[in-house]
C-alpha cells in the first residue's frame, strides 16, 4: 500500500517543482498593453446576399500580456472574425467584441476600435450576358478586319442585383492583330468591367478573327442595261444602253470584274406605250457592292 502511495515520489516532487518555477517565471514577468492594427475577416455571408461598398479592412485592437510576448507580437498574428450568417439585405450593423479576436496564448484582448461596423448587403442574382471579343492592332497593309467570333457566345455572371442588371456584356482580353494577313485564332480570358460581379464559372474564350483583303473601288464602263418586263408586242428603245458603274469589293474580284458580269437593268413591267425616265437597278450580290452609276436613269420609249 505504501509503495503505491510513495512510488515514483521523486518524479512527482520534480514535476511540482518545475510547475512552481514556471508559474513564478510567468507571474514575475512585467505586464504591458499594446495597440495593434489587426485585419478584419468577414465569414459566413449568406449565399443569397452580396456584401457591397467599402468594408472595414482593419480594426485597432488593444491587447494585454507579458511585455516579452507583446514585444514580438505583430498585427498579422491576430485577426477579427465577424460572423455574418444573420445578415439581411440593406444597411446592417455588427458588434466587434474581444471574443471575436483570435490571439496567441497569453495575450488578452482588452477592447476593439471601432466597437461596431456598418455593412451594406444586396440581393445576389445570376443572368447571362453576351461575350464581346476585344481586338487590338492593325492587320498587314492591304488587309482589313472581318468577322469576329467569340466562343462561348454567352456566359453566366453573378453579383449584386444593381450591378448585374446594368451589365450588358462580358469582354475578353485583347487579341493582337498586328501584321496579320490571314485568320487569327487565340484563347483569351473572359472578364467583366464591374469588379463586384464575377463569372459563375471562370472561363476562357476562343476568339476567331477573319482577316480579309482590303476592298477597292473601280469604275467599270460599258455595262449593258437589260430591259426587263416589256409587254408582248411592244417595241422598246432605251438611251443610253450602257452605263458606267463604280463597284466596291475585294481587290482580286473587282479588278477582274467585266461589264457583262454586272447585272444592270430597268423595269418595264406594266408600262404601256409612251416615254419614261426609269432608274437603273442592280441584282444584289454578296461579293461586291455598287456605290454609284452614271447615268442613274435611262430614257425609255415604248411603241
Amino acid at each position: 500500500m505504501l509503495r503505491r502511495v510513495f512510488g515514483g515520489l521523486g518524479l512527482k516532487v520534480l514535476s511540482v517543482a518545475l510547475a512552481f518555477v514556471l508559474w513564478v517565471a510567468v507571474a514575475g514577468q512585467k505586464q504591458a498593453e499594446r495597440a495593434l492594427r489587426v485585419p478584419v475577416e468577414f465569414q459566413n455571408i449568406p449565399e443569397q446576399l452580396e456584401l457591397i461598398g467599402d468594408t472595414l479592412a482593419f480594426a485597432d485592437v488593444r491587447v494585454r500580456g507579458a511585455a516579452s510576448a507583446l514585444g514580438q507580437l505583430r498585427g498579422g498574428d491576430l485577426v477579427v472574425l465577424v460572423d455574418l450568417s444573420a445578415a439581411r439585405a440593406g444597411r446592417r450593423m455588427f458588434h466587434l467584441t474581444p471574443d471575436q479576436v483570435t490571439a496567441p496564448t497569453g495575450v488578452r484582448v482588452q477592447h476593439i476600435i471601432p466597437a461596431t461596423v456598418t455593412l451594406n448587403f444586396e440581393a445576389s442574382i445570376t443572368r447571362n450576358v453576351p461575350v464581346v471579343a476585344a481586338v487590338e492592332g492593325t492587320p498587314a497593309p492591304g488587309f482589313v478586319v472581318g468577322k469576329v467570333v467569340a466562343l462561348p457566345p454567352v456566359v453566366d455572371v453573378v453579383g449584386p442585383e444593381s450591378v448585374v442588371k446594368r451589365l450588358t456584356r462580358a469582354t475578353t482580353e485583347p487579341v493582337n492583330l498586328n501584321g496579320a494577313n490571314a485568320r487569327v485564332r487565340d484563347v483569351v480570358t473572359i472578364g467583366l468591367s464591374e469588379s463586384t460581379a464575377r463569372l459563375v464559372i471562370p472561363k476562357n474564350a476562343v476568339v476567331t478573327v477573319d482577316i480579309l483583303p482590303a476592298p477597292i473601288e473601280r469604275m467599270v464602263t460599258a455595262v449593258p442595261v437589260i430591259l426587263r418586263g416589256a409587254g408582248r408586242g411592244l417595241r422598246v428603245q432605251a438611251t443610253p444602253r450602257q452605263v458606267a458603274v463604280t463597284a466596291r469589293g475585294p481587290g482580286n474580284l473587282v479588278r477582274n470584274l467585266s461589264p457583262q458580269a454586272i447585272p444592270a437593268w430597268v423595269d418595264l413591267s406594266g408600262l404601256q406605250r409612251g416615254q419614261y425616265n426609269l432608274p437603273v437597278h442592280f441584282d444584289p450580290t454578296g461579293d461586291y457592292s455598287v456605290t454609284s452609276v452614271q447615268p442613274e436613269h435611262v430614257r425609255v420609249t415604248i411603241k
